[in-house]
């Protein structure tokens, strides 16, 4: 009986060690995504969520650019979305970018390159971070035309009426 309990003990053991090292290498990247109401290319207050957006995660190799990951998903009704990664990316550089809009209103992407659409993540257990799960900034899509609303918004912030900084 006492053979019994020992070795049932050790199988226990040994399979919580395995799965402790499984979910090491297995990360959740959440964000959001949102149409940007008054083109700022920040959240606002009348920024809005966007439902059926798509983002894509990708991670790069460091030295030769080589993708070595990529895996895209849609967000859900309040503008989330979750991505499951397998493995560590320690040695890549991992973004999340956007892809597709689910408004024709709200689509556009500005590329320019100091303003490119994408959230850097760190998708490696060797940064300090306990949580397998990685938050990425809010990337927006560019409204078509502002709202009427934005001049007040813009005043609200100390911004001029073409969302430039006030001195």
């Amino acid at each position: 009986m006492a053979k019994s309990i020992i070795i049932v003990a050790s199988t226990l053991c040994f399979l919580s060690f395995f799965g402790s090292a499984y979910c090491r290498d297995r990360f959740f990247i959440e964000g959001s995504v949102y149409c940007d109401t008054c083109r700022t290319q920040f959240l606002t207050r009348v920024s809005e969520f966007m439902s059926g957006a798509t983002v894509r995660v990708e991670c790069k190799d460091t030295e030769n650019g080589t993708l070595t990951f990529s895996k895209d998903a849609v967000t859900d009704r309040n503008g989330s979305y979750k991505v499951e990664v397998d493995g560590d990316h320690e040695e890549e550089v991992c973004e999340v970018k956007l892809i597709k809009s689910s408004r024709e209103d709200c689509g556009e992407v500005d590329t320019a390159s100091h303003l490119e659409q994408a959230a850097m993540i760190s998708i490696t257990s060797n940064n300090g971070i306990m949580s397998p799960i990685r938050t990425a900034n809010p990337l927006g899509f560019l409204k078509k035309n502002r709202l009427p609303i934005c001049s007040e918004v813009f005043q609200e912030l100390g911004l001029l009426d073409d969302g430039s900084i006030e001195l």
